[in-house]
């Protein structure tokens, strides 16, 4: 069984997949979509949005992985196949650990510009975007899809789904809403299920999945044997090492506050020299949000902190949480 990390859009930065990777428990990373255009995404683009990518110097076996091991998928997004598939064979040289296809992202705006699920209306453009990607790439380097059950309702997905697979990838992970449901329960494993029964490449089970009856049922319903998980996973670190402790038989003491807010507080420190000053802690506030939906510390804590701007606030913050500010 394999977990990954989901790919949420100003969420899972770099920064957040190598805290993930160190906690345990996620088997494989992607990136937050790289919108291509018209053109292919130069080197720079690439390297800036994946700093995982070892670049042109590294051996062409050294794949993009986070500093603890964990490999990152470098996500692409957009409906032009000529200029996805010249970015992909980019992103491969500089050592993308796979290629992995945005068919999936709700947001209206990415839509309107013909990115992320509007593409799931259109099935013939989906098999030659995944076709073209997967003909321009090395056969050693995967190529993966995401993809929901729909856009205006769950009606296409078997569609999409096999175009996907007949046209070369290797995987697929499957979000089990359309985008019209957005991110409202439930989540529809069941139609997942009948995707694994069409399939011979593996697929992935995405959504709704926020504890362990969540997975156990997500895995019962769905027939599958590897899950993406993303908003829950972010409430609650220690999700992944929870479910892989079950799989084992082994059992976990799970993560108390102050292991957590020693995981802010590193956050915090990666975090505050990447942003503008005005920003500073924004990061940490938006995980507060998530963090919230599982530990009633992390409330208390948000309250404290959603108005401050300066270090010497954040400082004291941290110091009154018992954190060590000498790392």
């Amino acid at each position: 069984m394999r977990l990954f990390l989901a790919p949420m859009e100003g969420v899972v930065d770099h920064h957040f997949r190598s805290i993930y990777s160190a906690i345990g428990g996620i088997d494989i990373c992607v990136s937050e979509f790289l919108r291509v255009n018209d053109r292919p995404i130069s080197t720079k683009t690439l390297l800036r949005d994946c700093p995982e990518l070892r670049g042109l110097r590294e051996a062409p076996n050294d794949r993009s992985a986070t500093p603890t091991g964990t490999p990152v998928r470098v996500q692409l997004l957009g409906s032009n196949p000529q200029s996805l598939a010249a970015s992909a064979c980019n992103a491969a040289t500089l050592g993308a650990a796979a290629i992995d296809l945005n068919f999936g992202c709700p947001a209206r705006t990415v839509n309107n510009s013909q990115g992320g699920a509007i593409l799931l209306k259109n099935t013939r453009l989906i098999s030659d975007i995944v076709g073209a990607v997967r003909r321009a790439v090395p056969v050693k380097v995967p190529v993966t899809a995401k993809i929901r059950l729909g856009f205006e309702d769950r009606s296409c997905y078997m569609d999409n789904a096999v175009a996907i697979a007949e046209a070369g990838a290797s995987e697929l992970v499957v979000h089990a809403r359309s985008r019209a449901d957005g991110y409202r329960p439930p989540a529809y494993w069941s139609c997942i299920a009948e995707i694994v029964a069409a399939l011979d490449i593996p697929v992935v089970a995405n959504g709704e999945i926020w504890n362990l009856e969540d997975w156990r049922r997500c895995k019962s319903e769905s027939n599958c044997e590897d899950f993406m998980l993303g908003r829950g996973l972010v409430a609650c670190p220690d999700l992944a090492l929870q479910i892989k402790a079950e799989v084992s038989g082994l059992a976990i003491v799970p993560f108390t506050w102050d292991r957590v807010v020693e995981l802010l507080f590193g956050f915090y420190q990666a975090t505050k020299g990447a942003y503008p000053k005005r920003f500073l802690g924004n990061r940490v506030k938006q995980w507060l949000f998530y963090l919230q939906m599982c530990y009633p510390e992390a409330q208390v804590f948000f309250q404290e902190v959603k108005r401050y701007r300066y270090p010497e606030q954040f400082a004291q913050a941290f110091s009154a949480q018992g954190v060590s500010l000498r790392c």
